[in-house]
């Protein structure tokens, strides 16, 4: 995993990040074949199929970003500003990782 200045991240940071338990956006819980669709593709390649959950898994997805200092790509930010257009209501929310 890469910082968003291209520096790798320590192999405390990676297991911290792959063992985040200390927010409730970690895990969503869905169907295997959920699961499988998604594989790992973001945003800008697929949202889940309920489009009334739209808002909340880009407010969640964002918030993860912002959590663990991800960067997005041109396209990845297109996709979930796109998105955020619809969603005036929502509000990203998160805390910082340790």
């Amino acid at each position: 995993m890469k910082s968003p200045e291209g520096t790798r991240w320590r192999a405390a940071r990676r297991e911290a990040y792959a063992n985040d338990q200390n927010s409730p956006d970690t895990l969503t819980a869905v169907s295997a074949a959920s699961n499988r669709s998604k594989a790992d593709r973001d945003p800008a390649e697929r949202l889940p199929p309920a489009a009334g959950y739209h808002c909340e898994y880009v407010a969640k997805w964002v918030g993860t970003k912002l959590r663990w200092d991800l960067a997005a790509d041109e396209t990845e930010r297109q996709a979930l500003l796109g998105v955020a257009e619809d969603c005036p209501n929502t509000t990203v929310v998160y805390e910082p990782a340790p």
